[in-house]
């Protein structure tokens, strides 16, 4: 970057540039008076470019049904590692190394320092950590936390924060070939639900105001038009610095949070900024509606995530979402999507609907005599005929069945069903194959 040279706005407007050095070549040869030169004998899974420690989860055995807070595994030849998971930590970097040294707590892989980027590292990516309230992506993902509080992203969602954690990404999406777009490399708020009793109790970070239009800027893989304005598929991606959607709830309940840049977009049930916003009845099953809470995420679509379109009328854009159009402010002279193409599922002929789930878990007769079978139970969601979703990737059957952190106590059951991942509103989801059909976004 600093041979390329660069230049951002600030979130305040502010203008800065870093003048281009292309001659300049790192010193290497003081990387080991640093106590840097070899990360994987500091015991640490890092890229060479940036300052990391290791500190680890508790591997202490408890009695109950949380035996400890990770799992010891053999990943990617025990389970594929599917998901890096972004997190923030809601509290600082002292609160967050205490907590995560405490074998009562659950677990994460990283945790990343806001003032200075500096990486620790608490569970081996081949081990299982306790981060994403699934169990399933628990299995499949590796969990990154971020120092600092979603509602007060000046203070603490620092360059230095975003550069080290897009180092740290490309190093495991490389290492563990985790495709870098947004269906693999997810926010905690884009994790779903386990079954209907879960879905309110789920996490809402990064929140609205993590700039993840930059953060895959700096992946390598930024969010680019691939399809006409009239393509049947987009991806979210308004300018991250003039989408100043009004939030409430950043420091107290109901009150205005103020005015900053985000890189979410509403989605109301008509073409019209006085229309409602959608419902998702997953997070209120009494029907009430959506808000324009800081947390709430039952109406809102984030950078890069890919949708199928609905419908379009004047300066709006339909997508469909949790089994309704919504409806976003789209102008062509402001343009909060653009165009893209890919494979869309909708359900097969003959069908109506069909079942949303949380988890992609194999058919009751894969488990083994000994292994309890786990439910598949659908979400309170329709995939209703007509519609249409992104597919993110195509996800097998699959259970870790752990009751002690120790491998000779786990099985992973895999099963003959195949399911899909969707985005199917804020969170990703799963679909089984067998109930849809693919076909392409241009169709």
């Amino acid at each position: 970057m600093i041979r390329r040279g660069q230049r951002r706005t600030t979130d305040s407007g502010q203008e800065i540039g870093l003048p281009a050095s292309p001659g300049l070549a790192p010193r290497t040869e003081q990387l080991r008076r640093l106590g840097l030169g070899d990360l994987a004998a500091a015991g640490v899974e890092c890229p060479s470019t940036v300052a990391c420690e290791s500190i680890p989860a508790p591997y202490q055995h408890l009695e109950g049904k949380d035996y400890g807070n990770h799992d010891v595994a053999d990943r990617p030849a025990s389970q594929k590692v599917d998901y890096i998971v972004v997190h923030d930590t809601e509290g600082t970097w002292e609160t967050t190394i205490k907590l995560v040294k405490d074998p009562t707590y659950v677990s994460w892989n990283y945790t990343i320092r806001s003032g200075d980027g500096h990486i620790a590292q608490h569970v081996p990516t081949k081990d299982v950590a306790w981060h994403a309230g699934n169990w399933y992506v628990n299995s499949k993902s590796v969990g990154i936390e971020h120092e600092g509080f979603l509602a007060q992203p000046d203070a603490w969602y620092t360059e230095e924060m975003y550069r080290t954690s897009a180092r740290l990404v490309r190093y495991l999406a490389e290492k563990l070939r985790i495709p870098l777009d947004r269906q693999h490399i997810l926010g905690h708020d884009n994790v779903p639900g386990t079954t209907p009793a879960t879905i309110r109790g789920m996490h809402t970070d990064p929140g609205p105001y993590w700039d993840w239009a930059h953060y895959f800027e700096l992946l390598g893989r930024p969010f680019y038009t691939s399809a006409s304005l009239f393509s049947g598929m987009v991806t979210i991606a308004p300018d991250y610095t003039s989408n100043k959607p009004v939030y409430t709830g950043c420091a107290k309940p109901g009150e205005k949070c103020a005015p900053h840049g985000s890189g979410a977009v509403r989605l109301h049930t008509a073409p019209r900024a006085d229309a409602p916003l959608v419902k998702d009845v997953g997070l209120r099953p009494d029907g009430s509606p959506s808000t324009t809470d800081v947390n709430d995420t039952g109406a809102r679509a984030s950078t890069g995530q890919q949708f199928a379109v609905a419908d379009r009328q004047g300066g709006w854009t339909a997508i469909w979402y949790l089994g309704q159009k919504a409806w976003f402010e789209d102008p062509w002279w402001d343009p909060k999507a653009v165009g893209a193409h890919g494979k869309l599922v909708t359900p097969r002929e003959g069908l109506t609907e069909i079942p949303v789930y949380g988890r992609a878990y194999p058919e009751a007769e894969a488990y083994p005599a000994g292994v309890p079978v786990q439910a598949v139970t659908p979400l309170p969601y329709k995939l209703l005929a007509g519609q249409a979703y992104v597919l993110g990737a195509t996800s097998p059957s699959e259970y870790l069945w752990a009751t002690t952190f120790e491998p000779a106590g786990h099985k992973v059951i895999r099963g003959e069903d195949v399911y899909y991942e969707i985005q199917f509103g804020h969170r990703v989801a799963f679909v089984k194959a067998s109930d849809v059909r693919v076909r392409p976004s241009n169709w």
